[in-house]
């Protein structure tokens, strides 16, 4: 068979490939033995490297928990281990006892855990001892082998040659996953430690320049609100300190009557807010005032269905919306569907239109997110959106789009919105008619540009920095491949 070619240069050959029988290892299907996979193991055995198992003294998944609390002992999920650091910003708590432990996953320095479900594959190695307990969905690895770093194995795991292991051992086709026995057999570089060491200092001085640049932009977006609020003349009131004679309140009859009984539309804090909006000496308008096209969403049918009068668009979902810049539609969890031709003619969708979430949101997070469609994006794709957003589009005359875009989402980073919504069965929904008459302070036209363009000039700063440590991690990474493969 050694002899056979494959002469159709029509075919994908990254895709279409000979294997010999003396190949086949554990698995009889195609995707294990993928032409990424093999290029990178033909590089690798011909350096020093070891079976995972060889360098193993235990692996355990941790503990499925579902009762948590305020307070207590961290509870580490796949979304809290990130590759090379913990993510603490969505951390939950159990009342767990280490004592009571009965499997060895007591987090000690020097040994690592990995995520072996939903985003499998992100390493950490552990520079210190955690009193921390993991999910069932993470492993704890316990390393036997003093003459291997578990800093270089973490960027190992992490690089683009181990996440191609993980991604050719992991089991199951529509959700994969990694088991135990799956990961046993990886194959592990294993250079001298002078190497091991190198790279962990290119890696780490990457890191450094990484929290660097994180820190920076996470200023400059920080000073976005002020920025805006300052030049509206908007100073929003100190928030009260949380005691019962501060939540206490009285309110007319009058303001109630056919509106909402909820104490959150009308406690201080939040008439304090909209009276500071109020009070700017600006012209002011209702949201509704402004608004010349105002229609719900469609989620469509499957992409797969045929269907005669349909479009395939990217639909876009709450979970395409980016806290700090607009659309994240960059990434592989995108939805294609295909929405009716007629919805797509009534929704119209056009360049500086608004998206608003008016369903989801989280526990700390309100619903009312806001988004706003550029010419980049609607150059790039056919765009629907799905029945839990809504679109507006408003009079230019009065109102510039990119202005409102930054107003509305300075609202919702100070937690207005928390105020216009309901939530049931966990979900919070926005309440539109609330949202509606909330009401906007209006510069001249030509003030509103200046603060959207000075918005814009800081977002682009920002951007860059991300796209600046995104470049070096390719660099760094191409670095540490030469390294373990060359």
């Amino acid at each position: 068979m050694s002899s056979y070619t494959i002469s159709n240069t029509k075919l994908n050959l990254n895709r279409i490939f000979i294997l010999q029988k003396s190949e086949l290892e554990k698995r009889l299907d195609p995707y294990y033995y993928a032409h990424e996979f093999n290029a990178y193991e033909k590089l690798l055995i011909k350096k020093p490297y070891k079976k995972f198992h060889e360098i193993l003294k235990s692996v355990n998944n941790g503990y499925d928990f579902r009762d948590y609390k305020e307070s207590g002992t961290p509870y580490l999920k796949v979304a809290n281990v990130k590759q090379g650091s913990f993510d603490f910003s969505k951390i939950q708590y159990i009342d767990f006892n280490s004592s009571e432990i009965s499997k060895n996953i007591q987090l000690k320095k020097g040994n690592l855990l990995l995520t072996r479900k939903g985003t499998f594959g992100n390493a950490v190695a552990l520079d210190r001892d955690y009193d921390y307990v993991i999910s069932s969905e993470v492993f704890y690895i316990e390393i036997n082998n003093k003459s291997i770093n578990p800093k270089f194995l973490e960027i190992f795991f992490n690089s683009k040659i181990g996440q191609a292991q993980f991604d050719k051992n992991k089991i199951g086709a529509i959700m994969g996953s990694l088991s135990q026995e799956a990961i046993r057999d990886l194959k592990i570089p294993f250079p001298n430690n002078e190497i091991q060491n190198e790279i962990v200092k290119i890696y780490s001085k990457y890191i450094e320049q990484k929290k660097l640049n994180e820190t920076e932009a996470e200023r400059l977006l920080l000073s976005i609100d002020n920025y805006l609020l300052g030049e509206l003349g908007i100073k929003l009131p100190v928030p009260p300190e949380n005691t019962l004679k501060n939540r206490m309140f009285t309110i007319s009859l009058k303001e109630i009557s056919g509106g909402r009984f909820d104490p959150k539309l009308y406690d201080n804090n939040t008439q304090a807010i909209r009276n500071a909006i109020k009070g700017t000496n600006f012209d002011k308008s209702k949201l509704k005032e402004l608004v010349t096209h105002s229609v719900a969403g469609d989620w469509g049918k499957d992409e797969k269905e045929e269907l005669v009068d349909y479009k395939r668009c990217l639909v876009i979902r709450a979970t395409e919306f980016d806290n700090l810049y607009n659309l994240n539609l960059d990434n592989s969890r995108v939805k294609y569907r295909l929405i009716n031709t007629d919805k797509l003619d009534r929704i119209d969708i056009q360049e500086n239109d608004l998206l608003i979430e008016k369903s989801g949101g989280s526990p700390d997070q309100p619903v009312g997110r806001i988004s706003i469609l550029t010419n980049e994006i609607l150059k790039t794709h056919q765009i629907g959106y799905s029945n839990f957003i809504h679109k507006i589009r408003v009079d230019n005359s009065k109102i510039n789009s990119e202005y409102l875009f930054c107003f509305l989402k300075t609202v919702h980073n100070i937690k207005l919105t928390d105020a216009m919504q309901s939530q049931t069965n966990g979900i919070r929904n926005l309440i539109m008619s609330n949202y509606f008459n909330q009401i906007i302070p209006l510069p001249k036209i030509d003030k509103q540009k200046e603060i959207a363009e000075h918005i814009s000039e800081i977002r682009e700063k920002a951007q860059k920095l991300k796209d600046q440590t995104a470049d070096a991690l390719k660099e760094v990474s191409k670095e540490i491949e030469n390294i373990l493969l060359k």
